[in-house]
């Protein structure tokens, strides 16, 4: 088939849904099928096979955009708008696929050009509104879940991401039509020997300490003040690696542990491409995801399962609709029972079988051929509900 695409995203950047969109362009290349992307003036372009890229152009000459709702967002959507309606205008499309709140326009344009249409629900859109602490007003989130609700009745099919989006869509009325589709997919990890871990080990821990890893951004919903707080009660003989930060929210940060006593035992590193991210989970000695909001399945926890090191993660439904203790170290979103959970898989014998064990598994449920099966079978219910 031939795909328009919609993603109001910058693409590409290593982040959140710019990821997911790049594993769906992937998928949907193996598969024989052809992408135009519409997406904002902003991003790496990349080579995929079937993919052409159009970006509307940069009128307010922006050079980033932050992760989640933003203002700025407004007039690059429209933009984004008025070029996915010029495409399908001046080429033969068969699927328009939008993702996030792109999927309003698209819902629009494949009822128009009677197409039939795949929403890729990242989130919850009111739901994003709260976690990103953008706005608390009733009204905002009222109007965010009424377009929602459009969305999802409109479209012809429905990817999510977890099993809570599922049971939100599913408690909607809408569960037919939707397919869970994880993100487990892993970008090609750049080559390294052991001998330069070992190397990039000792600069991070000289004095021979075991190496605790965080890898994402530092947004607040991921709960990166929870870590640095276990962090300062861990006993001596453990560094963490907080891999991910950027502007603001990294200073904020820094001046916590700074705060907190902990700076000799922190190593913040700015944001690094995804093919960088194995050497670092190959040097660590235990992962953690502090997340403390959202419901949606952290996109690290797959590859942390993959890794066979240890994992601590918040015994929140964010983390506890994939992991159980049979996988990984799960505690209490609080410093004193986060930190037990670090010392555990820092020293036990039965945090490195779980992990073990979350490995065989991983590798087992989130093979790249599920991938592919799964987002044919997006496809084919689009095909079918739009025809019946």
């Amino acid at each position: 088939m031939n795909i328009l695409m919609l993603a109001p995203e910058p693409f590409f950047e290593p982040r959140g849904t710019p990821i997911s969109v790049y594993f769906r362009i992937l998928a949907l290349g193996d598969l024989g099928h052809r992408v135009t992307l519409v997406t904002y003036p902003i991003g790496k372009s990349v080579n995929l096979r079937g993919l052409k890229i159009v970006r509307p152009p940069n009128l307010l000459g922006m050079r980033r955009i932050k992760i989640g709702p933003s203002l700025a967002k407004l007039p690059l959507d429209f933009l984004l708008l008025l070029q996915a309606t010029l495409e399908i205008v001046a080429n033969r499309y068969d699927l328009v696929f939008s993702h996030e709140e792109a999927a309003f326009l698209g819902v629009w344009l494949a009822r128009i050009w009677r197409k039939p249409h795949v929403y890729d629900m990242h989130s919850s859109l009111p739901q994003q509104l709260e976690n990103f602490e953008f706005t608390r007003s009733p009204l905002l989130v009222s109007l965010f879940r009424r377009m929602e609700h459009f969305v999802l009745r409109n479209s012809h099919s429905v990817i999510v991401i977890c099993r809570d989006l599922m049971d939100t869509v599913a408690n909607l009325g809408y569960g037919q039509k939707t397919v869970q589709v994880e993100n487990f997919l892993d970008f090609p990890a750049e080559e390294f020997t052991a001998e330069a871990v070992a190397l990039k080990k000792r600069e991070y821990a000289p004095g021979g300490e075991k190496v605790v890893l965080y890898t994402g951004n530092f947004e607040p919903y991921q709960g990166i003040p929870l870590l640095l707080r276990a962090a300062q009660k861990v006993g001596p003989g453990a560094v963490f690696v907080l891999v991910g930060g950027t502007g603001r929210s990294l200073l904020k940060m820094k001046a916590l542990a700074g705060e907190l006593g902990i700076s000799d035992k922190v190593v913040f590193i700015d944001k690094v491409s995804p093919s960088k991210v194995p050497r670092f989970l190959e040097l660590a000695d235990a992962l953690v995801s502090p997340r403390i909001s959202g419901t949606n399945t952290p996109l690290k926890v797959y590859s942390c399962l993959k890794s066979g090191k240890p994992l601590v993660a918040t015994r929140l439904w964010t983390h506890t609709q994939v992991l159980s203790e049979r996988y990984a170290v799960l505690s209490n979103p609080n410093a004193e029972d986060f930190a037990r959970g670090i010392e555990f898989a820092l020293h036990s014998d039965e945090a490195r079988k779980r992990a073990q064990a979350a490995r065989e598994w991983a590798e087992k449920e989130y093979a790249p051929s599920r991938y592919l099966e799964k987002i044919s079978q997006v496809l084919a219910v689009a095909q079918r509900n739009h025809s019946g």
